[in-house]
Order: structure tokens, then sequence, then C-alpha cells
């Protein structure tokens, strides 16, 4: 069976936006839906790690990727329970062996991602000794049918905007689409569901809305995926550990356009872009996502 859109976002999904009542540039009544914001508090085991801003859809791939992604859990570590309190706020993932991490949390350094986006340095530590699969693929013909599928796809920010999309992908197929009000949020998600699904990395494609910053550059290479696209653009520090991991960095990704600054030898330029159309206006998201 073709797997696409395993997850995929509900815009009709009542707890994720509401309704609210303004004037247009006119003076106009109008009436807008807008996405909630609520605060989920992580503890791993006893310890408190943080306390982040989301939308609340899945709490227990948010709370996983989140712990994966900051080096507090390992690929082959066992996780015994998730306990979510939907009304305090709370989850706590617990472990069989317990783990202090105040040491950890006392070289915590503020990121450019948006809310709550954090990174260890232990984490680029990590990050050194990555190895992505050199033998991955990705044919243009993949990425073009990637990106009409995703960026036409029902989703939150066509309906409420202020959100961002992340999509694991195998080949020209979505696999599971994840948002949030940031973007480290919905890559966390992601990689809370490949760890709970055992779901291998090395055929993997990740396409995120937001821009290719460090922290983008180093969650997809810590979660083992070594081609990353994105709509948005680059930053220069993304860009250097990009080429120093090896990985396939491409943005800009619009239509048929894009530009590839890193691990171009991966990429297979099957398509004919004079037959390739591009964006279509009704299809292009509402402002710069770049925020």
């Amino acid at each position: 069976m073709t797997r696409e859109f395993m997850i995929r976002p509900d815009p009709s999904a009542p707890n994720l936006s509401t309704a609210v009542t303004g004037r247009d540039q006119d003076g106009n009544p109008v009436e807008t839906r807008v996405v909630t914001e609520k605060p989920l508090t992580l503890f791993l085991n006893r310890q408190e790690i943080v306390t982040m801003m989301t939308i609340g859809d899945h709490p227990d791939l948010l709370a996983v990727g989140y712990l994966l992604n900051q080096n507090m859990l390992k690929r082959g570590d066992t996780i015994s329970a998730i306990d979510h309190d939907e009304d305090l706020g709370v989850i706590v993932v617990r472990t069989p062996a317990e783990t202090n991490y105040e040491a950890k949390l006392q070289k915590k350094v503020r990121t450019s991602g948006c809310a709550q986006g954090t990174v260890f340095g232990d984490v680029i530590d990590s990050f050194e000794g990555v190895k992505l699969a050199s033998n991955s693929r990705l044919k243009t013909s993949w990425l073009y049918a990637l990106t009409r599928k995703i960026n036409t796809a029902p989703s939150l920010y066509l309906e409420a905007g202020a959100i961002h999309g992340c999509v694991l992908c195998e080949e020209d197929r979505p696999l599971v689409y994840m948002e949030d009000v940031g973007r480290h949020n919905a890559v966390d998600k992601v990689a809370g569901w490949m760890f709970r699904e055992n779901e291998p990395a090395d055929n993997k494609i990740f396409y995120t809305t937001g821009r290719l910053t460090s922290e983008m550059v180093i969650k997809t290479v810590m979660m083992g995926i070594p081609i990353l696209v994105s709509r948005s653009g680059f930053t220069a520090w993304g860009v250097e550990l990009a080429r120093k991991s090896g990985l396939t960095l491409i943005g800009r990704a619009r239509g048929k356009r894009f530009i590839v600054l890193s691990g171009e030898e991966r990429i297979e330029f099957d398509a004919d872009t004079g037959y390739e159309p591009d964006e279509d206006h009704k299809h292009r998201r509402k402002g710069s996502r770049d925020d």
C-alpha cells in the first residue's frame, strides 16, 4: 500500500483555531479564524525541562521529539509511559532510569527560532559525529510533485495563517505533515512520530515552510535525514553547517524554482522545467512564512 499523508493537518479541528471578529481596511466588520496557542510544560521523569507554546495537537509526539532533538533521549532508549494532563497543560515522559538535567539546562542558549526554540551545547557536539546517507537521492520530478501536494493540501495555515508546517516525505509522497506556531515544534512532532514508529531516516526528505537556519539544519541532521527543503531562504550559518555535515540543502522552492547550496550531488535533474508549471497564485501561501 502506498503511504501518503498518514498524518495531515485538520483545519476543522475545533480546538486548534477560533473565530475572532474585527474590521477590515475599509472599516467593514469581518470574522476571521486565528490559531490557538497554549503552554505545555514537559517533564522527563521528575525533572521539569521546558514550557513550550503550542497549538496543542499531538502532545505526545511533540514531547518525545523535543527530548530526542535536544539529545535528552537516544534512539535506542525505552519510554515506559507518557502521561498528559490537558487541563494542567503538563506532559510527563517516563523512562525506566531516572535522569537529572539541571546541569544541561544551565547550558541552554536561545536560538533564532520563534517561541521557545532552544538548543543545548552538547547537541552541537553530537551533531559533529552524525554521518548522513551518501546514497540517498532526490529527483527534481519528486520535488515538484511534493511542493504541489503540500502547498495545495488543506492546512491550518490556509485557514488561519500564523503557523509553520513541516512534512516528512519519501520520494514524491508526503508522509507526515505537522503544523505548529513554532517551526521547531513541528519538527519535533515529526521526530517523535519517527521514534514511535521506528521509521528509517536515510531515505527521507524533510520539507519545511520556515527559514533554513542553523536550528533547522541541526535538527534535520540529528534526525538522520539527508535532504532538507524549504520554500524560504537561508542563513549563512545554516548553509555552513549543512556543508559541514553533508546535508542536501534546498531553499526558495516555489513552483519550478529552487536553489541548492549544499549536497547537490544527491540531486537528479530529471524534470524538464519547460513543462513544469510555476506556482499558481491561488495556492501561494498568504504572505511570507520566513518569520
